[in-house]
C-alpha cells in the first residue's frame, strides 16, 4: 500500500487537512463548532458501524441518514457555505487577475482618499458623542449588506459622514459602507458576534462592528457614543480607545488591529 504512495496521494492529503482546518476556524468563529464536532462523530460512528464493524442493521439505518446529509448540511450551514463562496469569489486573486486585463487606468493614488475625511469626521463624533459605525470594503464583496440599507453613491466627505449619523437623522442607527473612495450605502444592517468573551461594556455597535469583521475582511470603525471612544475592528480583533493618528495608521495599512491593542 505505501509502494504506490507518490506525492500527488500527499498533495491529496495535505489539501483534506488545510480544508478541515479552515472548516474549523470558519466554525469556530461563527459559533457553530459543536455542531460540526456532531455531524464529524456521526460520520465516525457510521463508518464504524457500516465499514469496520460490518453491523449490517445499525449500518442500513445509518445510511439512510447519510443519503440525505447533504441536504441536511446546507440547511445547517447556509450562512457558512454563503459566507465561504463568497470569500472564494472576492479573493484578492481573482481581483489582482481582472485588473491585468481591465483597460481602466490606475487608481492606486487615490486609494487613501477617503482616509482624511473618515478619520477627521470620526474624531468630530468622538468629541460630541455620536455614535457611528463605518464599515470599510477591503477584497471581499460587501454588496450583500449594502442592499440591506439606503444605496448612495457619494464622495467621501466628512460634513457628510456626521449628517448621516447626526442623532436625529433616519440613517444614524444603521452602518455606512464605504468602497472604492465611494460612500456606497447607509443605514445598514450588520451581523451582531455572539462571542462570549466580549466585554459587557461594550454595546450593540460593537458587537455589530465586531461581527462584520468575523465574517468579512472588511475594516469596521466604530464610535462609542456613551463614552466617545473610537475603536477598529478586523478580522475578529477589536482594538479600543483608537487615537486619530492610531486610526490613520490603521487604514492605511501601516498598523494592524490586535486585540484591545
Amino acid at each position: 500500500m505505501w509502494m504506490n504512495f507518490g506525492i500527488k496521494d500527499l498533495i491529496d492529503v495535505l489539501l483534506v487537512a488545510f480544508f478541515l482546518y479552515q472548516t474549523y476556524k470558519l466554525m469556530k468563529s461563527s459559533g457553530t463548532l459543536g455542531i460540526f464536532s456532531g455531524v464529524v462523530s456521526f460520520v465516525v460512528v457510521w463508518i464504524l458501524m457500516s465499514q469496520i464493524l460490518e453491523m449490517r442493521l445499525m449500518g442500513a439505518i445509518l445510511d439512510k441518514f447519510i443519503s440525505v446529509g447533504f441536504v441536511v448540511l446546507i440547511v445547517l450551514f447556509q450562512d457558512e457555505i454563503r459566507r465561504f463562496l463568497l470569500a472564494l469569489g472576492s479573493h484578492k486573486g481573482w481581483k489582482f487577475l481582472a485588473k491585468l486585463f481591465s483597460t481602466r487606468e490606475d487608481t492606486g493614488e487615490k486609494e487613501g482618499k477617503y482616509i482624511a475625511p473618515v478619520v477627521l469626521s470620526c474624531m468630530n463624533m468622538a468629541r460630541k458623542k455620536t455614535g457611528a459605525l463605518i464599515v470599510v470594503e477591503r477584497d471581499m464583496d460587501l454588496a450583500l449588506y449594502e442592499h440591506t440599507g439606503e444605496m448612495f453613491n457619494a464622495d467621501v466627505n466628512a460634513r457628510l459622514i456626521e449628517n448621516i449619523f447626526f442623532k436625529n437623522s433616519p440613517l444614524h442607527d444603521g452602518a455606512m459602507i464605504i468602497s472604492d473612495n465611494k460612500i456606497r450605502a447607509a443605514g445598514c444592517i450588520l451581523p451582531v458576534a455572539q462571542n462570549a468573551n466580549i466585554p459587557k461594556e461594550l454595546g450593540l455597535r460593537h458587537r455589530s462592528g465586531l461581527g462584520m469583521s468575523m465574517e468579512t475582511d472588511a475594516m469596521v470603525i466604530i464610535v462609542s457614543e456613551e463614552r466617545g471612544r473610537i475603536s477598529v475592528a478586523h478580522l475578529g480583533n477589536l482594538c479600543v480607545n483608537v487615537s486619530a493618528e492610531e486610526l490613520q495608521q490603521i487604514l492605511s495599512g501601516e498598523r494592524e488591529v490586535t486585540n484591545f491593542c
